[in-house]
Formats: C-alpha cells, sequence, structure tokens
C-alpha cells in the first residue's frame, strides 16, 4: 500500500473521526457543566469507563488485534467466512452476557477494586452512587463487543469507514441526554443527586452504545455478509488459542489503568478531606485523555484500520520487508499530526483546557489543562508503540507484544505510586500524566527491539530524523507564541470567555500555517501529502452524495 493509497484509504475514516470528535467534545462539555470535576464526575466516570476496561479485558484486545487476520483467512472457505463470522459473533455474544450479569451481581466489588477510598468513612454517598452508576452501565459490555464485532467483519471486508462514523450516534445520544439534564436540572450535586436522576443518566449513557452498535447492522449486511445465530466452535480454536496471550497482554495494560483510577481517584478523597472542593482527581485525568487523543484518534487509527488488513496479508505471504516499510511509512504520516499536537498540548494545555471546559470554575478547566501538558510527552511515543504491535498481530504473534507492555506497564505503576507518595494531593494528577508519558518512551525502545524477530530491525533512525525536523519546526512556532501569551498573563491582562477563545483561534491559527510552512522548508514530505488526504475525502464525499 503506498503513501498516497494510505491516504485515500483513511480519508473518510479521518473525515467521520473528525466529526466524531467533535461531537465527542461537545458531550464531554456538557457532562463536565452537569457534573463538575470533583467527586460526582469521578463517580460518573469510574462507573462508565468500567464496561470499557472489562469488555477489553474481557474479549476487546482479542477483537481488535487477532481476528483481522482470521478473518482474512476466513474468506478462502467455501461460504466466504460467513460462517465464520457468525460463530464467531454468537460465542463472544454469549460469553459477554454471562459476564455483564455476574458484574452487575458483583457492582460493589467492583467499585471497591477502582476506587477503594469510596469505602472509606463519609464518603457512603459517594460509594452508593458509584455502585448504582456501575450496575446501570456495565450493560454497555455486551454491545460493545457487538459493535467491535461488526466492525470487524466490515473491516476484514474492506469497509472502514463506518466504524469510525457510528461512535457519531452515540455521541448524539450523549449530547441530547447530558444537554437535557443541564436545561432541566443545572444544580446537581453528589449531595442532591435523586436516584431517578442517577439512573436516567446511567441508563440514557448505556442506551447511546447500544445506537452506537446497532448502526452498523444495515452496513454488514450491505456487504452481503450472511451473519446468523450459530453455536460451535468450529475454526475458532486457534482464534482463541492467540486471544490467550492477547488477553493477558490486555489483562497487564488494564491492570496499569486500575492503578492510575485508583491513584487518582485516592488523590480525590485525599484532597477533599483537606477541605479542597476543586476537581483534582479521576475526572481532570479522563478528560485530559481524551483531549490528547483527539489528534490519535483521527490520524493513528484511520491509518492504522486501514493498513492491518493489508500487513496481514503481507505477512501471510512472508513479505516482511514490505511489512516493515508499511510500519515505518505509517509513523512518519501519524508523526505529521502528533508531534504538533503534541508541543502545543505542552506549551497550550491551561488555555485550551480553559476555552473548552466551560461552565465550570476556571482555575477547574485550567487544571485539566495541566494534566494535558503533562500527558502530550507521551503522545508520540504512545500512537508509534500502537503501530508497532499491529505489527505484532499481522505475524499473528500475540506472545512478544505481552512483554512490551509489561514493560511500560511497570514503568507506569511505579511512577504512578510515587506520584501518590510524593507529590501533594492536589498534584497527584498531573504526576499520572507524567508517570504515563515516562512509560510509553521508555517502553518504545523495547517495543521496536521485540519485533526485530519479525520485520528485521526497525529503529529511531529510521523515522527519527523526520521526527526531529517537525518537532524544530513545532517548536519554532509556538515557542515565540507561547511566550507572548506568559507575557500578557504577566503583566496581568484578563481575559473573559469571548476573548480567551479568540486567543486560542490566534494562537492555533498562527502555530498551524506556522508549522505547516517551517516543516515544507525542513523538507518534510509528508507534509505536501495533507492535499491528497483533504482532496480524497472531498472525492468520495461528493461520490457518495
Amino acid at each position: 500500500m503506498k503513501t498516497n493509497e494510505l491516504f485515500r484509504a483513511s480519508g473518510m475514516m479521518a473525515l467521520g473521526t473528525i466529526i466524531s470528535r467533535i461531537t465527542g467534545f461537545i458531550r464531554g462539555i456538557l457532562i463536565v457543566a452537569v457534573l463538575g470535576t470533583a467527586l460526582l464526575a469521578d463517580s460518573y466516570n469510574v462507573a462508565n469507563t468500567m464496561p470499557n476496561i472489562l469488555y477489553n479485558l474481557l474479549v476487546g484486545g482479542a477483537l481488535t488485534a487477532i481476528f483481522i487476520p482470521q478473518l482474512v483467512r476466513s474468506f478462502d472457505l467455501g461460504d466466504g467466512g460467513d460462517g465464520f463470522a457468525s460463530r464467531l459473533i454468537t460465542t463472544i455474544s454469549l460469553i459477554l452476557f454471562v459476564f455483564v450479569a455476574l458484574g452487575m451481581f458483583f457492582a460493589p466489588a467492583l467499585v471497591r477494586l477502582y476506587a477503594p477510598e469510596f469505602f472509606t468513612s463519609g464518603f457512603e454517598v459517594e460509594k452508593e452512587i458509584a455502585i448504582a452508576f456501575t450496575r446501570y452501565c456495565l450493560p454497555q459490555i455486551f454491545f460493545l463487543g457487538l459493535f467491535a464485532m461488526l466492525g470487524q467483519v466490515a473491516n476484514a471486508r474492506g469497509s472502514f469507514a463506518p466504524l469510525m462514523w457510528a461512535p457519531i450516534a452515540n455521541n448524539i445520544v450523549g449530547i441530547a441526554l447530558f444537554g437535557s439534564f443541564l436545561a432541566f436540572s443545572p444544580a446537581v450535586k453528589i449531595d442532591t443527586i435523586s436516584n431517578v436522576q442517577v439512573q436516567i443518566l446511567g441508563w440514557g449513557t448505556t442506551l447511546s452504545v447500544i445506537v452506537q452498535a446497532l448502526v452498523l447492522v444495515p452496513v454488514v449486511k450491505r456487504l452481503g455478509v450472511r451473519l446468523r445465530p450459530q453455536l460451535g466452535l468450529d475454526g475458532l480454536g486457534k482464534s482463541f488459542r492467540l486471544a490467550g496471550w492477547t488477553l493477558l497482554y490486555v489483562l497487564i495494560s488494564q491492570l496499569g489503568y486500575l492503578v492510575t483510577v485508583n491513584v487518582a481517584t485516592s488523590a480525590a478523597v485525599r484532597s477533599a478531606q483537606d477541605g479542597i472542593a476543586r476537581g483534582v482527581g479521576y475526572t481532570p485525568y479522563t478528560y485530559a485523555y481524551f483531549v490528547m487523543l483527539l489528534p490519535y484518534s483521527i490520524v493513528t487509527i484511520s491509518i492504522i484500520t486501514a493498513i492491518s488488513p493489508h500487513i496481514s496479508r503481507l505477512a501471510l505471504e512472508k513479505k516482511a520487508e514490505e511489512v516493515r516499510e508499511q510500519l515505518i511509512r505509517a509513523i512518519k504520516l501519524v508523526g505529521v499530526i502528533t508531534i504538533p499536537s503534541a508541543v502545543a498540548f505542552l506549551l497550550f494545555g491551561p488555555m485550551i483546557t480553559s476555552v473548552i471546559f466551560i461552565g465550570i470554575p476556571l482555575e477547574d478547566s485550567r487544571y485539566i489543562g495541566y494534566v494535558l501538558a503533562a500527558l502530550s510527552f507521551g503522545l508520540v511515543a504512545f500512537s508509534i508503540n500502537l503501530i508497532l504491535i499491529r505489527g505484532f498481530n499481522a505475524f499473528e504473534d500475540s506472545r512478544t507484544q505481552v512483554i512490551s507492555v509489561l514493560i511500560i506497564t511497570i514503568i507506569g505503576v511505579a511512577l504512578s505510586y510515587v506520584s501518590l507518595f510524593t507529590l501533594r494531593n492536589q498534584w497527584v494528577t498531573v504526576g499520572l500524566g507524567i508517570a504515563f508519558s515516562l512509560s510509553y518512551v521508555v517502553g518504545l525502545f523495547g517495543t521496536l527491539s521485540l519485533l526485530k524477530k519479525h520485520t528485521g530491525s526497525i529503529s529511531i533512525k529510521d523515522f527519527g530524523g523526520q521526527h526531529v525536523r517537525l518537532f524544530g519546526a513545532a517548536l519554532a512556532v509556538m515557542l515565540p507564541l507561547f511566550i507572548l501569551t506568559q507575557y500578557l498573563d504577566w503583566v496581568g491582562v484578563e481575559l473573559g470567555a469571548i476573548a480567551r477563545l479568540g486567543e486560542l483561534a490566534t494562537v492555533m491559527g498562527a502555530a498551524i500555517i506556522g508549522y505547516l510552512i517551517a516543516a515544507k522548508a525542513a523538507g518534510v514530505e509528508e507534509i505536501t501529502m495533507m492535499r491528497h488526504l483533504k482532496d480524497s475525502v472531498l472525492r468520495r464525499s461528493a461520490a457518495e452524495e
């Protein structure tokens, strides 16, 4: 797959993801406006994050990493792979249904696992609300699985865009839910929220995931895939053996995230005990992470989704050198966006979040920006690592990548606890951002070394020169802008909400234009290819109309 072909394949996905992230931003802003950033928001976000954690722990990693190569293989069967896909979806759906039932029964134990300090004296209300939210949100696991399975079937058939567009429906339902809630119950707090309001928010959030899954049903039918309930494990044996190692991979990564949630909620509870009413716990981390993932989601996921079936086919054909070239090309393309984004988050994090998250105190929104600045260090390494992991998946090697995630997780867990025990409670969540970044920066070297046995050597020098030029271009343009904004703060210029929006738009506009000019002057070839992405999106949009 050539570079221009890669752009064309990812064009509509990128457009869908951009719209998805915009609607997701609106939804996130409304959630913050309704729930704030303190303990009520932490109770909701811990509960709403748990289905994603448990889903990934159970089958999510296997579905996205293992089954595309297996689905590609199944196309050579007499029924074109319909039977394999039907058995896969039936089997996984039954497994997820059982786990949803068990999870709802053991909801108190799950909350204790992820937010143990909610069970300390004086936080009974937070505990009960978190347990209720968890029970209402856990059915999302089943529909997340259905969404992923239908999406993987569509991807394997060469249809990528619907998987990126479906979350828009999810976000629209969420916008309607929290927008209505904000209009009719604008002053809800941890000690005033009613049981009915908790049910509306919990079940409404689950409804948005149900809609996201069901919109893919007609997409799969249109592709000619005939799915039907079909019991049996025929043909699934190898998939589940490979999934065993992927399960271990996901288990290790989710244990790391468990520590993040634990440390963040502990910091929030301890801050509340110290009389700090400001949100400094899991919610600021969640929304800073959400903003950090924006460029990753738009570019990295689109390109990875486009190349995954292709590199799987190349690996099956024993063309290791071509897989290596595809991975390096993807890393360079992704760097064009993730590198300037990381620099912008580092320098302008508080400015960005103070504009995005309205309806809460300015101090709270700026704190999210400090966490975003801490996370920015890891954005580039995080994106590269995910691309390399797809290389392992193409060769159906789910065992070696376990070593990679183990290194990353050990570093992240150790630094997270260092933050908890050495930093003041209100700065622990910023420390978690730094822990995330350093774990992926260091872990990247391990991942590169481990992949060598499949693709031959992929070293930093293969893309490092281009990345250094991109970093140089971004810093050369953004650092003077940062100094100017800091000077305005130093001389005491106070800006209102509209003025802050204007300041951010001016700074980001100047930064983008300056970066493109500087990067092109530095000889970065991939910058000129952005036009192909734009043209591809426009052509496909016109064709679909």
